[in-house]
């Protein structure tokens, strides 16, 4: 069984007793375990969903919404995706060791700068869990242990599936302790987790805007938020009419549950009666509920747009619901999505290129898309294989946090006596 025993605080020593050896392992063990772990995936599969089941039909899961039901759910192609994902990740370079920069000093020492892991990563998340394997296939290739903290309503999930890693970890010669499953303990288990000072050296939390206050209260380890995602579509007066129909329906609807999902349509004032009632019709059709300003009500014609509250425009849904707004220009656009929005995803829909050029360099966002759908922001659409969240933050990662967003450097010299006069 993959949810421990023992506190928080025990957990979290054990993985720091762990970490010499990941850090160390060579790149084929770290690849065994990994092959491993996609191969037990699937051979697995039945068991797997056996105890998703279980959750699912859990009074804990009972008040969830569709969306979050949706998260939490796993079928035959997502356990098959997640097997995969682990093998795209085994198939990566191994950045452990990698040398970023190499020069000779005055003093005649050889220095260079090399990539080495963070040490132990603890991974707090709520319903979705093939989040377990995305972030344990990531630790252990990048030289990582982990403890991971689930929610409870997934609680049966994360723990068969943490038991998989284990025991392929434990095939290849390598520690199981580098991989670590918490449960889904209650508030004080998670105070406890982000104030492991000495044993804890990045905690990430991947949810909403609720556990990302939490964390701030008690957190004394350093903390990577992977927060929330109210993203946005702006239809500029130059864009293709039937492009931003698709991109606007694909970024809401295409899988509205998820963080880089959008929240709010902007259309341009200069196209919006021309533009409006064949997106909003779009939207409605593919049950979207829609809440808008008053120019927005104006010109979606026959379709039903309620009104917008204040509230509105800083919500993350993370379901079928969108907030549209009429705004003057491009400028109007990026001062509305750089107040509102949360550094996530943001879309831009033109054929002209300076007006990309002006959205892409004004709005502050990890990712900023032009003419396509911010459902891309993702680490496996990025070629990483997986990732463990999208970080909102500058420091030291932005944008999906894949292997290397899950590593340091260090700086070794090398010399033949030098000392300091």
């Amino acid at each position: 069984m993959a949810a421990t025993e023992t506190t928080v605080a025990e957990s979290c020593a054990a993985a720091k007793r762990a970490t010499r050896a990941i850090a160390t392992a060579s790149t084929e063990a770290k690849n065994a375990a990994l092959e491993t772990s996609a191969r037990l995936l699937e051979e697995r599969s039945e068991e797997i969903l056996e105890a998703n089941a279980g959750d699912l039909a859990d009074e804990r899961a009972a008040g969830l919404t569709d969306a979050l039901r949706d998260r939490l759910r796993l079928t035959p192609d997502r356990v098959t995706a997640m097997a995969e994902g682990v093998r795209v990740v085994a198939a990566l370079d191994n950045p452990v060791g990698e040398e970023l920069e190499r020069k000779t000093l005055s003093s005649g020492l050889d220095l260079t700068k090399v990539r080495v892991p963070l040490g132990v990563v603890a991974v707090v998340y709520e319903a979705r869990p093939n989040v377990t394997i995305d972030c344990a296939a990531l630790t252990v290739k990048s030289g990582n242990a982990i403890v991971l903290r689930g929610s409870s309503y997934a609680e049966r999930s994360n723990a068969t599936l943490a038991a998989i890693v284990r025991e392929a970890l434990a095939e290849a010669g390598l520690p199981e302790d580098v991989v670590l499953s918490l449960g889904g303990g209650g508030h004080e288990e998670l105070a406890e987790l982000a104030t492991q000072e000495g044993l804890v050296d990045l905690l990430i939390p991947r949810g909403g805007e609720g556990l990302k206050a939490a964390i701030k209260k008690v957190a004394t380890v350093p903390v990577m938020y992977a927060a929330a995602g109210n993203c946005h579509v702006y239809v500029h007066a130059e864009a293709d009419p039937e492009m931003a129909r698709r991109i606007a329906v694909n970024a809401k609807v295409q899988r509205p549950g998820v963080c880089n999902a959008a929240e709010t349509l902007l259309i341009d004032a200069a196209l919006a009666d021309r533009v409006a009632p064949a997106v909003l019709a779009d939207l409605s059709a593919a049950g979207v509920e829609l809440v808008g300003d008053e120019r927005a009500r104006a010109v979606a014609g026959e379709v039903e747009v309620g009104p917008a509250s204040e509230k509105d425009w800083d919500s993350e849904y993370l379901g079928l619901k969108m907030a549209v707004a009429v705004v003057d220009g491009i400028e109007e656009a990026i001062d509305h999505v750089n107040c509102h929005g949360t550094g996530h995803s943001e879309a831009i829909v033109t054929d002209d290129s300076d007006a990309a050029e002006i959205f892409v360099s004004g709005v502050d966002a990890a990712a900023i898309y032009v003419n396509a759908s911010t459902r891309f922001t993702d680490g496996f659409e990025y070629g990483m294989g997986a990732e463990i969240g999208n970080s909102t933050q500058k420091l030291h990662a932005r944008g999906p946090i894949g292997m290397r967003e899950l590593t340091t450097f260090k700086y070794v010299a090398r010399g033949d006596g030098q000392i300091r006069e």
